[in-house]
């Protein structure tokens, strides 16, 4: 894969200006931390040479310095809102974040449940949380937000939330997903914090979108496609263009709520420390490109990916049709169809050739297909068709041996009646199994890594298992909206 980006400048840059901004303030900064903590792989696919785990690597250098504080929203609770890369609710991502982070011995010192209004499954995940022997709090909707100041920053507003005890200069305020209470946790502590003479500041890290770079580069394109659904426009920073002359990019919302925010930071440290929402930010991300070219170009194909996976979304009800149409719109004006996507056209020819459902991957700019059988399902006649073509296998070679097929397939038919073909699980298991014996077949498998970051195109959408897997295995796979049966 080329690279377009210099993550090892990054780490250097972004851990020094982090560094510097604590020391702005009386040694205590509460730093908003945007977007996924591990697994950033939409970064990582817009960004090429962005490692997914880079904000981990930079927590670890400032780990000696950092404790970090997680937000959860009851009403997230409370609807079970699902991550979807993942396939888990945010309470359960929570949990994984900080098994995930304790193993690497960074500090988590506590929750804040947000927007609590006494929803009863928030209350029962609390009393779970601290079973779990991990501090928490509740935090209720703040009085007086947005317009009254006054209220805001005062014992009825921020002061009506309890103080979060912490030890460390740099306290990273994060979140299983968006919409968290991450900024009301901050600015609540910058209040508390205040009253007990501690001049903490706050800044906010977010990856996207890249202040320094044009508002319709495809990078900030792509986050604006990610972000559908939630309607978030990238926008110039006036603010920034009318303090210091210089065009930045920020979205709607910080834009929006900057106004509001400036006065809640005047009215708790007594001056005004941002001119605009991008002095806020510590990002460094836009310095690190080197080769415009390749990150363009994978930020295209990302955003078409968005598209087929919102239109997917829409047709499974998860979604309103209005995210896949401004996705569309932000195509239009880039330019960028479809067919742009390689893996799709020949994965529709298929379709009409084969008249079953097919997937197909590009691997080394070879497109190879699989499709629904008797036996087993596209995804998993595809991963097995790739591996033998790397592995240079025959393709009248049968690598999975009758002796675990045939009973394997009888389980399926006799007990889970409508479910009677192989998935992607299931054969891979299989393998796995045949791989202990023969030494052909352990071959094959090992050429899965392969498969890392190889774009994927199926004609249908596929069942969540075979969806789960192959995101496992990091391939980039798109469909089209249209059901696997009737």
């Amino acid at each position: 894969m080329k690279k377009g980006f210099d993550n090892k400048k990054y780490l250097e840059i972004q851990s020094e200006k982090i560094l510097e901004r604590i020391k702005m303030f009386d040694n205590k900064l509460y730093l908003e931390f945007g977007g996924k903590i591990f697994d950033d792989f939409h970064a990582a696919r817009v960004l090429p040479g962005f490692e997914p785990d880079s904000k981990i690597q930079l927590l670890r250098t400032l780990k000696d310095d950092l404790e970090i504080i997680f937000c959860i929203s009851a009403k997230d609770i409370e609807k079970n809102k699902i991550r979807a890369d993942h396939g888990i609710t945010y309470d359960m991502e929570l949990l994984r974040l900080i098994d995930s982070l304790r193993k690497l011995d960074l500090t988590v010192s506590s929750v804040v449940i947000t927007q609590f209004s006494g929803q009863p499954s928030a209350q029962t995940f609390k009393n779970k949380l601290e079973r779990l022997d991990i501090k928490t709090y509740i935090h209720t909707y703040t009085k007086g937000y947005p317009t009254d100041v006054d209220v805001i920053v005062s014992d009825e507003g921020y002061g009506a939330n309890p103080y979060i005890e912490t030890t460390k200069p740099l306290v990273v305020v994060a979140a299983p997903g968006p919409c968290s209470g991450k900024l009301a946790t901050c600015l609540s502590q910058l209040y508390h914090e205040h009253k007990r003479n501690i001049k903490a500041g706050y800044a906010k890290f977010e990856t996207f979108p890249v202040w320094s770079l044009p508002l319709k580069h495809p990078v900030n394109v792509a986050y604006e496609a990610a972000t559908a659904d939630l309607k978030d426009v990238n926008m110039i920073d006036s603010f920034h263009l009318t303090e210091y002359g210089i065009t930045a990019v920020n979205y709607n919302r910080d834009l929006e709520v900057f106004p509001v925010l400036k006065n809640i930071l005047y009215k708790i440290t007594g001056e005004y420390i941002y001119k605009s929402p991008t002095d806020m930010g510590v990002n460094m991300i836009g310095s690190c490109i080197i080769d415009d070219n390749i990150v363009c170009e994978a930020s295209k194909q990302e955003i078409i990916r968005r598209y087929y996976n919102s239109l997917c979304d829409y047709k499974k009800g998860e979604l309103e049709l209005d995210a896949s149409q401004r996705i569309k719109v932000l195509m239009d004006e880039l330019s960028i169809k479809t067919s742009d996507r390689k893996v799709v056209e020949p994965t529709l020819n298929k379709l009409i050739e084969k008249k079953t459902n097919v997937i197909s991957i590009e691997i080394n700019g070879d497109i190879i297909s699989g499709k629904d059988s008797k036996i087993m399902s596209c995804s998993a006649s595809m991963i097995i068709n790739t591996i033998k073509k790397l592995a240079k296998i025959d393709d009248e070679i049968h690598l999975i041996s009758p002796i675990v097929l045939e009973p394997m397939l009888k389980l399926k038919r006799e007990i889970y009646k409508n479910d009677d073909v192989l998935s992607l699980h299931d054969v891979l298991t299989a393998l796995s199994i045949c791989a202990a014996t023969n030494p052909t077949v352990e071959i094959t498998l090992s050429k899965i890594k392969n498969l890392e970051n190889c774009d994927a195109h199926a004609s249908c959408i596929l069942p969540d298992e075979d969806l789960k897997i192959l995101k496992k295995l990091k391939i980039n796979v798109t469909s089209e909206p249209v059901f696997n049966t009737k």
